[in-house]
């Protein structure tokens, strides 16, 4: 990567000081401090002002763990040296964390590209997809709109991306026995650590990286075994604090954060959470109805047609409805009421529920063209109710598109001619079998937010930087 910059600096400034201001632009014209940004900034809060890692009531603060630690101690950091509920300093940082982003993308392409054999013979080939890659990255609409939100976004995409690169620096080091190998998976371990204490869910990346380190266990049963150790146990020890503090202060065995985001002393409404999966398939759904949940009402003119299979069950969705827009509340009586209906649903339709409906959440994560954040109508299709509205969002969706195709041409182009222990075909499966475990992952969710796939970008930019590799035999005069 030093050689890239070397050769290429005037664009990377270029492109880096674009990138700034792009991203500068969205902080002061559309910042978001809503939802989830109050949480963390509510708990960053408490913990400077009474020691406490809690969360407000009405009853007063309630300590927590329905939130790890990682957005709430870096707004913590912020609140103490610009004041409270100040989230303009944390939006500004993550232009740079974002900007970061860029350069690890385009390192992670360099390292994909150079692992072929024909980069192997001419490494100056790598450059050209790695400059694309930057590009791409710098110039991303869903990355840049993330930026002016106080989310964990950006530092899971930066800290996937380097993490990724560490295994791939790790895995090279090791096939090739370098004496120092296992720094890398040292800076890898620490990397994923920090990573799921921003976001649980950044462990498929240790379940991928242990199931692409298990085969070279009989080739290289030393190294490999040092790497896995080091790897685990350095995410082991940075969870261990947070591990401790839950057990201790909650009485729980947490060692991540609980699948619906509760503490142990609240009611999870599991019924109606599975109901929703039996017909959410679309972001809209989960703000029209989903999010309403508890202190809105719930319209029936919300809900889809899929969500009743006949005039009965919409009756019967009709009178829950009713019951639950009185005391604005799910009870556990209502609660079995909705979960009865969701039993009846995948018994009528197994396949629906247990296939189709993942899919189809998957798809919507992944085409959708993310203006969730910006101030358009989630509603964009309407292009007359919506008018311009509607085409930048038809726009970010074909931008989305186009880059996914690049990324599939990118795979195609450096597809293994052989899937054994390669160096290059081992990369490859660390990069393919992240997005698609990520994926799986997301299938089993029933509120499919366009931003759980951005995890996943890192990867797809990177191969759709590898699209514009030039393969053929350079011609010498």
């Amino acid at each position: 990567m030093r050689e890239l910059l070397h050769h290429h600096i005037k664009f990377f400034i270029f492109c880096s000081l674009a990138a700034i201001g792009l991203r500068l632009a969205m902080v002061l014209k559309f910042p978001l401090i809503a939802g989830d940004s109050l949480v963390y900034g509510d708990i960053a809060k408490n913990w400077l002002q009474h020691g406490m890692y809690a969360i407000s009531t009405a009853e007063g603060l309630q300590a927590t763990y329905m939130r790890l630690p990682g957005y709430s101690s870096f707004l913590a950091v912020l609140f103490k040296i610009f004041g409270m509920e100040h989230y303009g300093p944390a939006m500004f940082i993550q232009i740079f964390i974002d900007l970061g982003t860029c350069f690890v993308v385009s390192a992670l392409t360099l390292e994909i590209i150079r692992a072929q054999a024909f980069a192997i013979e001419d490494p100056s080939r790598a450059e050209r997809p790695a400059l694309f890659a930057f590009c791409l990255t710098a110039f991303c609409p869903f990355f840049i709109t993330y930026v002016a939100a106080p989310l964990t976004e950006i530092w899971s995409i930066f800290l996937t991306s380097l993490t990724l690169y560490l295994a791939v620096k790790g895995l090279r080091s090791l096939l090739q026995g370098s004496p120092g190998y296992w720094k890398w998976w040292l800076g890898c371990g620490i990397a994923l650590g920090l990573n799921i204490y921003f976001r649980p869910d950044a462990g498929i990346l240790l379940a991928i990286a242990g199931a692409i380190l298990f085969p070279l266990l009989f080739k290289f049963p030393q190294r490999t075994s040092v790497a896995g150790m080091i790897t685990l146990t350095t995410v082991v020890l940075l969870l261990t604090p947070w591990t401790v503090r839950n057990w201790r202060t909650m009485h729980r065995f947490e060692p991540l954060a609980p699948r619906y985001a509760n503490d142990p002393e609240d009611f999870v409404a599991v019924g109606f959470y599975r109901w929703l999966k039996t017909w959410v398939v679309d972001f809209i759904s989960v703000a029209n109805v989903e999010w309403h949940v508890p202190n809105e009402k719930i319209d029936m003119d919300d809900l889809p047609p899929r969500a009743c299979d006949s005039q009965q069950e919409c009756d019967q969705t009709e009178s829950i409805f009713d019951d639950y827009n009185q005391e604005l509340d799910i009870s556990p009586e209502l609660d079995a009421q909705f979960n009865q209906l969701a039993e009846q649903r995948i018994r009528r339709h197994p396949l629906r529920y247990y296939v189709w409906l993942p899919a189809l959440r998957v798809m919507d994560m992944w085409l959708r063209p993310r203006v969730e954040i910006l101030p358009i109508d989630l509603d964009w299709w309407k292009i007359e109710e919506n008018g311009m509205d509607s085409w930048i969002a038809i726009a970010l969706g074909s931008w989305n598109l186009i880059l996914l195709l690049l990324a599939v041409i990118g795979v195609l182009r450096l597809w293994p001619r052989s899937w054994g222990l390669s160096e290059p075909a081992l990369i490859f499966a660390l990069f393919i079998g992240f997005v698609l475990l990520r994926s799986l992952f997301l299938a089993t969710i029933e509120n499919p937010e366009p931003r759980y796939a951005l995890e996943c970008y890192p990867v797809v930019l990177a191969f759709a930087g590898a699209a514009f590799v030039r393969k053929g035999i350079r011609k010498t005069v």
